[in-house]
């Protein structure tokens, strides 16, 4: 393996719990117990989880809703900062968290994409250069022309792989947000991903669907309750995964696919969709 090109110290990660004030001059009154109300009173989405990730590798991240996934990914791109611990990341990262972050709803799909490159720290000159390309990849139509507040969930999933895959990416984070997309335009999705594989883009995907995680990862980690259960081997994470979650989701059969594999639509979208719901 390469070199680590993210990694993590004994981070933790916690998030206030934002109660009712009653008043300004009741928190001022009693400001040392409101302070230590709001210091104590926190949800703890991460604690003291070590890891690293190696350039050119291809990273899975799985566990329940609430684990502590997403807040992993927010820690990497930057939009969050630990609480405890050091976090390290080598690269520009180009980061598909959530849908319709980075855009802005009253511009049109292609002034859209400018400001999205611009961002992610490109010049207007390198995404001009590859504006074309994208529009293409996203199949928008005539509604690249049209505000994006007009725009259905699938069409911003549409717009934001298709920004994040061709603006030459160094770190991809991608956190299950292609589950939205109609079966075609994900599988084309997964298609360019094997691409970045074979072509030594480091990714980190945050996903339900186990299949992707056996099909797309070198390694996988299991965050569960908040601290790492398990990193190692994709089919071993899935199968212990499945497991602890009470379900046999017939995992035999799958198989890591490359650039070369001809990806074919799945017989059971509820457990083979690539970026599919398969835990909830």
């Amino acid at each position: 393996m390469n070199d680590p090109i993210i990694s993590f110290s004994n981070v933790s990660k916690s998030y206030p719990f934002y109660r009712h004030v009653r008043g300004i001059k009741n928190v001022l009154f009693n400001f040392p117990k409101s302070l230590r109300s709001l210091q104590e009173d926190q949800f703890e989405a991460l604690r003291d989880i070590s890891f690293t990730i190696s350039e050119g590798e291809n990273f899975g991240i799985v566990g329940n809703n609430g684990a502590g996934k997403s807040t992993t990914l927010g820690l990497i791109a930057g939009v969050l900062k630990p609480n405890k611990g050091k976090v390290v990341v080598k690269g520009r990262v180009s980061p598909l968290l959530a849908l319709g972050a980075g855009f802005h709803p009253e511009l049109n799909g292609k002034d859209n994409i400018i400001l999205n490159g611009i961002l992610m720290g490109l010049t207007r000159r390198q995404v001009q250069s590859k504006l074309e390309e994208i529009i293409e990849f996203s199949e928008l139509g005539e509604f690249i022309d049209r505000p994006i507040r007009v725009y259905s969930s699938g069409m911003l999933a549409r717009l934001g792989f298709s920004v994040v895959a061709h603006l030459d990416p160094e770190i991809l984070l991608i956190d299950e947000v292609l589950g939205v997309g109609d079966i075609r335009f994900q599988q084309k999705c997964l298609q360019k991903m094997l691409e970045f594989k074979e072509s030594g883009v480091t990714i980190v995907l945050v996903t339900h669907s186990i299949a992707s995680i056996i099909e797309l990862c070198d390694r996988a980690m299991w965050i569960e309750n908040h601290v790492i259960k398990m990193i190692g081997e994709p089919r071993e994470i899935a199968v212990k995964y499945s497991k602890a979650s009470g379900v046999d989701l017939g995992l035999d059969a799958i198989q890591p696919l490359s650039s070369k594999s001809k990806v074919k639509p799945k017989s059971n979208p509820a457990t083979d969709s690539p970026f599919g719901q398969v835990a909830r």
